[in-house]
């Protein structure tokens, strides 16, 4: 395979992070509209939400299969479509029910997406021979923060949200057909699988059904954790402020913030970071500095202090999650469309579940603590991944 032809794949895979960051962020701003026009008080409207997350934890083991029969290339088309067909549906809706089923398709939806996304990503880089991950993830968040941003100022501008969200949806739709053809084809993955995973036909078959693999597990629990923290930082990073740090409520959101910026800046850095170094460093490195930043955050009397707190535990996070998948898609005797399912499945468990956790541990303790307890979690990553071999 060409090097120009591995070079447009790239590209083409860097858009399909773009849309899939732009699919998902872009529920965001309709979440509030859903609620009034559905009449929903808060713990209906949470349980309404979770049915995205159900989707896509439903979907995502299942994408292996569907990846391994037709190619990650028809997978992503077919998955696009569908989040580009529901988008606007999600704002017409005005039956509960009928919006809890909707929902979960999108969340299916945005699951296949991810999977198949990482899969062809892995592909890519394995054939490139540089890594590339960390920057993928690095365009999925600042597909991230413009469809949380797009949509909004759509409607700001005067368009009405319904027309507002078709735009975005014919947005996602041309730039999947903008680059569709430059996606790597079913025979141009099977070849790299063979050449850089050393699965034949035969082995390929049997893989399906062996993903119970020490090296695939260790690496969806780390990836589990790692999910885990980022999805805590999220939930609660503004009560965090808000509560303990004496911060006006209208400017509690600046920890995500500043985390999220620092998280996108060094995963769009990151491929060269990782050239420089290596995977241990970054992966040992990174979980130590974001340690070193929770506890900073927490302990520190000044904000802005804080601040630089939230902004280390984004540098050291960043890169953690992209050197996994780099690693579950170089597994010997295993294809990326059995190993990238399995490690997916697990980090997005993690990211539902995590909120739910350090609430459990606020409530019993204290949300100091709980901050803590992610700090702990990211001494385990270093000391997990530090061991793999001897692990595995």
């Amino acid at each position: 395979m060409s090097e120009y032809r591995i070079t447009k794949a790239k590209l083409a895979t860097q858009y399909i992070f773009l849309v899939c960051g732009l699919a998902l962020s872009s529920w965001a701003p309709m979440v509030p509209l859903a609620k009034d026009r559905l009449q929903l008080n808060e713990a209906e409207l949470g349980l309404l939400l979770l049915l995205l997350g159900g989707g896509a934890l439903v979907t995502m083991p299942l994408s292996g299969f569907f990846i391994s029969r037709a190619g990650s290339r028809k997978v992503i088309l077919t998955s696009v479509l569908l989040v580009a067909l529901l988008l606007p549906v999600l704002l017409i809706i005005s039956n509960v029910y009928l919006m809890g089923t909707a929902i979960f398709a999108f969340g299916c939806g945005i699951g296949t997406i991810d999977v198949a996304m990482n899969s062809h990503g892995v592909q890519v880089q394995n054939a490139y021979k540089k890594p590339i991950m960390s920057s993928l993830h690095g365009l999925f968040s600042v597909g991230g923060l413009l469809g949380s941003i797009g949509l909004g100022f759509l409607i700001k501008l005067g368009l009405n949200p319904l027309y507002a969200a078709v735009t975005i949806s014919v947005l996602l739709v041309g730039l999947l057909a903008f680059q569709f053809r430059n996606l790597l084809d079913y025979a141009s993955e099977k070849e790299i699988t063979r050449k850089f995973s050393h699965v034949d036909e035969a082995q390929a078959v049997r893989s399906r059904f062996q993903w119970l693999n020490a090296s695939v597990l260790l690496l969806g629990v780390m990836c589990f954790i790692a999910f885990l923290s980022e999805g805590a930082v999220l939930d609660w990073s503004a009560i965090l402020l808000r509560d303990h740090k004496n911060v006006a409520p209208e400017f509690s959101g600046m920890g995500y913030a500043a985390f999220s910026v620092a998280m996108a800046v060094m995963r769009l850095t990151g491929d060269s970071l990782i050239s420089r170094l290596n995977s241990k460093t970054v992966v040992v490195g990174g979980s130590l500095i974001a340690a070193a930043g929770i506890v900073v955050l927490i302990f520190s009397p000044w904000i802005a202090i804080s601040l630089i707190g939230f902004i280390l535990l984004g540098i050291g996070a960043a890169n953690i999650v992209p050197v996994f998948f780099s690693e579950g898609g170089r597994i010997d005797g295993l294809s990326p469309s059995v190993s990238i399912p399995v490690i997916s499945t697990m980090g997005y468990a993690g990211q539902l579940a995590g909120p739910a956790l350090l609430g459990f541990i606020a409530h019993h303790f204290s949300l100091n603590v709980a901050f803590e307890s992610i700090a702990l979690l990211f001494v385990i990553v270093a000391v997990l991944y530090t061991f793999r071999k001897s692990l595995c």
